[in-house]
């Protein structure tokens, strides 16, 4: 039925890495989809990679055996060829969505799942390029359209995007997809996490049409220290002569024109006046609509500044207090990754109800939803690689990683106003080498983008003279804006009444965020405030760490752990974590815990305390 008489040696191309493309993905692909993919896909489990690998671990070759192969995707075209799989009676999943949540007999599974989709290519425009577009594929995903070999793409998190121009088919497109989401030590995220590792295709999945020449990349930033000044740039995907790029905001009837130069790039420094600025109170956005050669991309903007001065940040220009907590990307309802812009609204939304102007969306980069309802509902946004505990500081390949996971983070998300902190990475140990390959990724992102600010969640240590000093001192801070660090004194270290005890050393002419405390609390279990794993304790815990943390003079935000449980393998202490980790503030069935009210109360008065005086 298809790809009969291909060979399998023209399939084993060379594999192209996605991430290392130049320029990664395309701004803003929604606006290019003209047919989505995401749907019910077809499935096999494959632990021992046997629709890749011989049973020597060889890829498959045409003289051996030219039906192996999962990605050829073929139906026998004799009753006595032998072809050992069949994804049209194979069971399927949800695109978006996770494997270890859809299936019970995967809930543990780590390795190879292979993905099959068909579908009709839609009339193309004339002259039109078409793109296949991935929002994230855990961890590892290699991509095969019509039995060839497209790429493949590393990290799990990030969009990447393969050409398709004139490989398509009017009917019977035969879209494969190999993931893997195993874990190694010498990857991004390592072995030894604390969250589920959720397997599949988790992100959007869609074909997208342009022109010949197309807008590939578009950047706006509001120029420090002005409320009407605006930098912006329009990168077309190969130069074209004599071309002129137009920037219009039809809201302030404003338009403004600028050439393109010999690299594709136009380039604007504009005076918008009457621009209203962005905040959480007022998360003002605009339609801004930009054309060159052909080509038309329409994004919804914000405009705000965010800078530190001393101990202070500054939102446009005022101090503000980040009042946060943190999220996994996991609907805490079902278990499963959180993968549509409802599910973003509905996280988000508690979050506001907590009281928060500001989420740690930790420990990787969440769905590209997120920060777009962040914009809308004015809620700033601290984003992360996940460069987690314990990474191989030393192997060329896992910098290569991380460093593309972050490129093509701050590639998607670099326009949206509700982004304020690049994260490099969590309660990571110090060495040497640890210290080197952060700050390299440091300076890696002030050079993509300079105006936003940099951290890292670092750890605390005891002074060894006195058990309640607690001392910060990472030779990181020398390379971020703020000094953000957890801390579980009265969970892993001591009892909440250990709190009224300690002193702090933070030697750093800088702001401090605390990026996590708290304590599990499972929904509904009730005791003493003594009592280990009851409401009651982790309640008393918050009571006792606000007073205390408020003794940091350069104290400007915090993000307690964590807005929802959330499932861990890492847990398993029956009938009570059961697989979950329970330091939430939202129970898996969605009621609050007493502690959600300390800090909403604590919020509420840090509010207070910010807003202006009443005329």
């Amino acid at each position: 039925m298809r790809l009969h008489a291909l060979l399998l040696a023209s399939l084993l191309a060379p594999v192209v890495h996605a991430a290392s493309l130049p320029g990664t993905a395309m701004t803003h692909a929604d606006a290019r989809a003209v047919l989505s993919l995401n749907g019910r896909w077809h499935v096999i489990v494959d632990p021992y990679d046997n629709g890749y690998f011989n049973y020597r671990l060889q890829p498959y070759d045409a003289a051996e055996r030219p039906s192996g192969g999962y990605f050829l995707d073929r139906d026998p075209a004799t009753p006595s060829e032998l072809i050992e799989y069949d994804f049209d009676t194979s069971p399927s999943l949800a695109v978006p969505g996770d494997w270890n949540s859809q299936d019970d007999r995967l809930f543990y599974y780590e390795g190879t799942v292979w993905y099959r989709r068909l579908f009709d290519a839609p009339p193309a425009a004339p002259g039109a390029r078409h793109f296949l577009h991935f929002g994230g594929a855990n961890y590892e995903a290699h991509v095969y359209l019509n039995g060839k070999k497209l790429g493949a793409h590393v990290g799990g998190f990030t969009p990447f995007q393969f050409e398709v121009t004139g490989q398509l088919r009017p009917t019977g497109n035969s879209l494969v997809i190999r993931v893997n989401n195993q874990r190694h030590p010498e990857g991004v995220p390592t072995v030894n996490t604390d969250w589920w590792n959720y397997g599949g295709l988790t992100r959007d999945i869609a074909l997208l049409e342009t022109p010949a020449r197309y807008i590939h990349d578009a950047t706006f930033t509001l120029q420090r220290g002005t409320t009407d000044r605006v930098t912006a740039s329009v990168r077309l995907d190969a130069p074209a002569a004599g071309a002129t790029a137009r920037l219009e905001i039809a809201e302030l009837t404003f338009s403004a024109e600028a050439a393109v130069d010999a690299q594709g790039v136009a380039t604007f420094d504009l005076h918008i006046p009457g621009l209203e600025l962005w905040s959480p109170e007022h998360p003002r956005l605009y339609e801004v609509t930009v054309s060159a050669a052909g080509d038309r991309l329409a994004e919804r903007i914000g405009f705000r500044t965010i800078e530190t001065r001393g101990h202070d940040i500054l939102l446009n220009g005022q101090p503000v207090f980040l009042r946060g907590i943190c999220l996994h990307e996991e609907n805490p309802l079902r278990g499963g990754r959180a993968t549509t812009p409802g599910e973003a609204r509905l996280l988000l939304g508690w979050a506001r109800e907590l009281g928060c102007n500001f989420v740690r969306l930790a420990h990787y980069p969440h769905n590209e939803h997120v920060a777009r309802v962040a914009d809308e509902m004015g809620l700033l946004l601290w984003e992360e690689v996940p460069v987690y505990w314990t990474i191989h500081w030393d192997n060329p390949a896992t910098f290569a990683n991380a460093s593309a996971q972050l490129r093509e983070l701050i590639a998607r998300d670099k326009n949206r106003a509700s982004v304020i902190i690049w994260s490099m990475a969590n309660e990571t140990p110090v060495s040497a080498a640890r210290t080197d390959f952060l700050r390299r990724l440091c300076e890696q992102t002030r050079a993509a983008d300079p105006t936003r600010l940099i951290s890292a969640a670092m750890e605390v240590h005891a002074d060894p003279a006195d058990i309640n000093t607690k001392v910060v001192e990472d030779p990181l801070a020398e390379f971020t804006d703020i000094v953000s660090f957890n801390q579980y004194i009265g969970w892993y270290t001591g009892l909440p009444d250990d709190c009224a005890k300690v002193k702090w050393v933070v030697n750093y002419n800088k702001p401090v965020l605390i990026s996590e405390f708290g304590a599990d609390a499972l929904q509904g279990r009730h005791g003493d405030r003594l009592a280990r794993f009851t409401e009651e304790y982790q309640e008393d815990l918050y009571r006792k760490t606000l007073p205390m943390l408020e003794r940091i003079p350069q104290l400007r935000g915090l993000t307690p752990w964590i807005l929802c449980d959330f499932r861990s393998p890492r847990r398993p202490l029956p009938h009570i974590q059961d697989g979950w980790n329970r330091k939430g503030l939202i129970g898996e069935n969605g009621s609050r815990k007493k502690a959600f009210f300390v800090l909403r109360a604590f919020y509420e008065e840090k509010a207070a305390a910010e807003a202006p005086p009443k005329n």
